[in-house]
């Protein structure tokens, strides 16, 4: 019989933590790719909410191939992971997955991307409102013109819940005729040098008549503003998500306008939390803080979402002062900019 079922036998009084410290508790951990920044500090948040409980981590890297990750969460089932994380790479290639674990009575917890799965209890934050708060960023920045919204992987869900959030805020003023969308693109794999090279195309097929660019992550962005760099096309407004530590130097500098910030710190502790309620014994219906949602495909699941926080040049000092990233590496390169880089 499985560690978790063990647990869930045990008296409901013992609190999941002292549980998992009595039987070693694994929990698996299944990235998509280490590609992007944030990765590496969402995992040692993960690993730090583990260690304080008293459980083990294990972890795969599925490279960006959703083949790959299929055999790296059999690998951590094999070595006994009692929950598993994962970070889908594809939201429909994941669900053998997720039924092999099911299979085997470990819960899952769909990280920061959606499996639309009601057996995988979905944690992340509200994408939609990321959506938002990039678009109202770029929108108060240049409230007239030609936009160009470049989305993410469209094999994430995240992506289309990122460009919903948009597309309501920028709907006004496209029905006024303030702002037209004179082209949109899905970047494969987040991949910067993807976005890069869809950015560069339309500005080729444009003449460069772009005001402003609606990008769904930094990585992405990154790539909007090599190609903008490239045609000294400097002032454009750009969006971005993740905090990361280039995005909010380019933020410092103006070369970007928004990054929203998702405190991943926040997110990978409490993915550590619920997996060890989970492998406690408890239903998802009984993580705290757990809502219950309805996927855009219609499946009721249980969620929790936290809330993010737009990171533009008026408040740089939120992020310093939370030690997300030091004052040098915000300020790096930055002259007369503004605070704490003045």
């Amino acid at each position: 019989m499985r560690k978790a079922f063990l647990l869930a036998a045990l008296s409901t009084s013992v609190s999941a933590t002292a549980l998992m410290a009595q039987d070693d508790l694994t929990v698996g951990v299944s990235w998509s790719n280490f590609q992007e920044e944030r990765w590496k500090t969402d995992e040692a948040a993960i690993r730090e909410a583990l260690e304080a409980a008293g459980a083990e981590y294990i972890s795969t890297d599925a490279q960006s191939s959703s083949a790959k990750q299929l055999s790296d969460v059999e690998s951590l089932i094999a070595q006994g992971a009692d929950a598993l994380i994962i970070l889908a790479q594809d939201a429909d290639a994941i669900q053998p997955a997720v039924q092999a674990a099911s299979d085997e009575g470990i819960p899952v917890v769909g990280y920061d991307r959606l499996i639309d799965d009601p057996r995988a209890f979905y944690l992340t934050f509200d994408n939609i409102e990321v959506g938002r708060m990039q678009a109202r960023a770029v929108l108060e920045e240049q409230p007239t013109g030609n936009y160009v919204m470049i989305k993410g992987s469209p094999t994430d869900p995240n992506a289309d819940f990122l460009r919903q959030g948009q597309g309501e805020v920028l709907e006004e003023a496209i029905a006024a005729g303030d702002i037209t969308i004179v082209a949109e693109a899905y970047t494969d794999g987040w991949l910067p040098a993807n976005a890069q090279r869809n950015m560069e195309q339309i500005l080729t097929a444009q003449a460069n008549d772009v005001d402003a660019v609606v990008a769904s992550n930094d990585g992405t962005a990154g790539g909007v503003v090599a190609a903008l760099t490239a045609q000294g096309m400097d002032g454009i407004p750009v969006s971005g998500q993740d905090a990361d530590h280039a995005a909010l130097n380019r933020v410092a500098q103006g070369t970007q306008t928004v990054s929203v910030w998702k405190d991943s710190r926040d997110l990978g502790r409490r993915a550590g939390e619920i997996a060890v309620e989970l492998a406690g014994g408890a239903s998802l219906a009984e993580v705290e803080g757990a809502e219950e949602w309805e996927s855009p495909a219609g499946t009721t699941l249980w969620a929790q979402f936290l809330e993010p926080v737009p990171i533009t040049q008026d408040n740089l000092d939120v992020v310093v002062d939370a030690g997300w990233i030091s004052q040098e590496a915000l300020c790096q390169g930055v002259e007369g900019g503004p605070a704490p880089c003045n």
